[in-house]
């Protein structure tokens, strides 16, 4: 049994997860450097560790979308918005500094909105698959076989 077999969801929960903490260190971060002066010289404020982190998040967020679609619901705009959010997040200074934060919120809300439509898309295919089986006329059909 593999994780996304057992709950296709799970996979976007962590993505979700991921994204967040990712968009929440990337935020904080600027309040957080003037307070501890020791942080900013620490791993935390590399743009290594920044795009080790998204990179993760992307990689997580693409397993888990286009599973998603291959298995239940045939649907790729989620992996695309996972894509420009992806890419908006990487390039957060193109803008310049003083714009970063938005688009770090901007990247992130793409990012996570992506996996809680992909969510919403399993679940709807799993109601549908639960009521076809459970429908009366699917029952007839097997029984005359």
């Amino acid at each position: 049994m593999s994780l996304t077999t057992d709950n296709p969801t799970k996979l976007d929960r962590v993505g979700i997860w991921i994204s967040s903490l990712c968009a929440f260190h990337c935020l904080s971060l600027p309040i957080v450097i003037p307070l501890l002066p020791l942080i900013s010289s620490t791993f935390f404020a590399q743009t290594w560790f920044e795009r080790t982190i998204l990179s993760i998040s992307i990689l997580i967020g693409a397993v888990a979308l286009i599973s998603g679609a291959l298995r239940y619901h045939s649907r790729y705009y989620p992996v695309a918005m996972l894509a420009v959010g992806g890419a908006i997040y990487w390039h957060k200074d193109i803008f310049g500094e003083q714009y970063e934060p938005f688009t770090i919120a901007t990247g992130a809300l793409l990012i996570v909105v992506a996996h809680y439509i992909n969510i919403r898309l399993c679940k709807g295919a799993q109601r549908v698959k639960r009521a076809v089986t459970a429908s009366p006329l699917n029952k007839a059909v097997q029984t005359s076989r």
